[in-house]
């Protein structure tokens, strides 16, 4: 099953690579994936729009990532194929849950596909995500989702700005 995973630079740190593969080290959290929860919500959508729209959640998970402390202030998210024996759905929470929300529920060495990674410039812009007052969050949240991530194959993520 492939995973959009959010995660933090200090997780690409963990990656191993070889001359056929990048595999990582996941242990259970939250990912996202197209889900029939999320085909339900997005029915008009064909299969890259769900990809795309599981991508996104997992970007805006990244930034609570980075904000509780990463050393790192840029978002990422790492594109993984897993078992699907090792996905399961969301644990219940309070909040609002992405229909694309799933859990890792075991270990697992994923096959690592690509990672998205922001461009260096932008860790202003995500930091004061967690600086600005209620009043000012808005246009905050706006200048970090109108960053694009750069996409890093699987066999480039050494190149991935820190």
């Amino acid at each position: 099953m492939r995973l959009y995973v959010p995660a933090t630079r200090d997780d690409l740190d963990t990656v191993t690579t070889t001359a056929s593969r990048a595999t990582w080290p996941v242990a259970p959290r939250v990912a996202h994936a197209v889900t029939p929860a999320l085909r339900a919500e997005l029915p008009d959508e064909d299969d890259e729009g769900l990809e795309y729209a599981a991508w996104l959640a997992a970007a805006d998970d990244s930034l609570g990532l980075v904000l509780q402390g990463a050393s790192s202030p840029l978002r990422v998210v790492v594109t993984v194929e897993v078992p699907d024996a090792v996905v399961g759905d969301a644990l219940a929470t309070g909040d609002d849950v992405s229909p694309s929300t799933v859990q890792v529920t075991d270990d697992v060495d994923a096959q690592v596909v690509c990672a998205h990674v922001d461009e260096t410039d932008a860790g202003p812009d995500v930091l004061r995500v967690g600086q600005v007052a209620e009043a000012d969050l808005d246009d905050a949240l706006q200048a970090v989702v109108d960053r694009d991530l750069l996409w890093y194959d699987w066999t480039e993520l050494d190149q991935a700005p820190r």
